[in-house]
């Protein structure tokens, strides 16, 4: 029978999961998401399809599937899957980790999730085990850890086996720990998981760098977003002496090493702050520069705040999301159209510059032109952008261009000419 532990809740162990809030969001303040479920001869099932919502997940050895493995973004991420006839066998005890996620912001958020177990389980177990979001298995139907994670494990003092699940596996005993970080209100961490990072997270790592710190996304791919005319809010913080970090250019440690050091930190909204999150401290401030009038970025606000201990400044001056042709609203692959007149006397008031500090604005023709050369570079998806003016309804795309045959395709804004390649559909992800 499967045993459940709340931790930090001042409950006993239960040996029964009647009552249990499973079916709810995981909340930070308590609840399944500091909870331990211990299940004898598990069965992990991971996706088939590709899709947001997945047939996935864990079922106890009276075949019940269990709620508290399941990944939750605002909704579950997974639903109960058909039982297979048949499944391998993994001996030994082992932890759920969850899903393993490629994406650098979401797998921050929502693999680590669970990860807090480690320090509350008694007794050793013989690895983690995952399940794939969308990565397809080799031909020896295995999937490999890419080196930043390993990295990131590394940084968090884990050296146990990992083992991403690519079919249904029979577990001798896997012990499932709620989910205790993620996107949405549980951004903030449960107090389990905010003090597992606290006492792990790149102990060894000093802090190296200069004090002034400014995050860059301006040498990412168009695919992933960002704001138009980046590099003159660079050059402008560059001349009052900022670095300008562009992360991924970096390894994970380096990172980490700039972030520990900075005592002040202007960055656009994005992925990169989550890794702020986990290394930085109150002795920090920071400026968050909105890319997107969305909600998305509200969890690594929350995350910001939780962890380090400072609220930031969020700094909201977009004027018009350019909102690309196969979207539906502003999201994460959006591009933001700031008003930098606004944005240098918030970062003045705010004690991020000197007085007299200023961006030069964007002129209409030089806005549209950052808009089609972002076009350009996704021309073989046929993307384009349409610009949206802050509060208003986004309009439904375009229609397919009526002209066909070989031209067709090579038509500016013709968004169903051609869909995103591949890799821009993994970029994307």
């Amino acid at each position: 029978m499967p045993v459940l532990v709340i931790l930090g809740a001042g409950t006993d162990r239960m040996d029964k999961r009647q009552g249990h809030d499973s079916h709810l969001p995981p909340r930070p303040e308590g609840g399944w998401s500091c909870a331990l479920v211990s299940l004898p001869d598990a069965l992990v099932v991971p996706s088939t399809v590709p899709d947001l919502v997945q047939p996935a997940g864990v079922f106890d050895a009276a075949g019940r599937f269990v709620p508290e493995a399941v990944l939750w973004r605002g909704r579950p991420l997974m639903v109960e899957p058909p039982r297979p006839a048949e499944a391998a066998a993994l001996p030994g005890r082992w932890i759920w980790g969850g899903v393993l996620l490629n994406h650098f912001g979401h797998f921050l958020t929502e693999t680590t999730g669970r990860l807090w177990a480690l320090d509350a389980l008694e007794g050793p177990v013989d690895g983690i085990v995952f399940i794939s979001k969308r990565e397809e298995a080799d031909a020896a139907g295995e999937i490999a850890m890419q080196a930043w994670h390993r990295q990131f494990f590394a940084m968090l003092g884990i050296d146990l086996p990992v083992r991403i699940l690519t079919a249904p596996t029979r577990v001798g005993l896997l012990e499932v720990p709620g989910q205790g970080f993620g996107i949405g209100p549980i951004a903030s961490g449960t107090e389990a998981f905010r003090a597992f990072i606290r006492s792990r997270f790149a102990r060894d790592v000093p802090a190296e760098g200069p004090a002034d710190l400014y995050i860059s996304r301006s040498a990412l791919s168009a695919v992933r977003g960002g704001v138009i005319g980046e590099t003159r809010i660079e050059e402008a913080l560059a001349a009052i002496g900022y670095e300008v970090l562009h992360p991924q250019k970096h390894p994970l440690e380096e990172q980490v090493a700039r972030y520990k050091a900075a005592r002040r930190i202007v960055a656009l909204d994005g992925s990169a702050l989550h890794l702020l999150a986990m290394a930085g401290g109150p002795h920090q401030r920071v400026a968050v520069i909105k890319r997107r009038d969305s909600g998305a970025s509200e969890s690594i606000l929350r995350h910001l705040a939780a962890f380090t201990g400072q609220p930031p400044l969020v700094i909201d001056a977009i004027l018009r999301d350019w909102v690309r042709s196969d979207r539906r609203r502003a999201d994460r692959h959006s591009v933001g159209e700031i008003d930098f007149a606004a944005l240098g006397p918030a970062l003045v008031a705010g004690g991020f510059a000197p007085p007299g500090f200023a961006i030069a604005p964007l002129t209409e023709a030089e806005s549209r032109a950052a808009v089609a050369a972002i076009e350009e570079k996704l021309r073989r998806g046929g993307l384009t952008f349409r610009p949206v003016p802050r509060g208003a309804a986004v309009p439904p795309p375009p229609p397919p261009a009526a002209q066909s045959g070989p031209q067709a395709a090579q038509q500016p804004g013709a968004a169903a000419a051609a869909g995103p390649s591949r890799r821009e559909l993994r970029l994307a992800r």
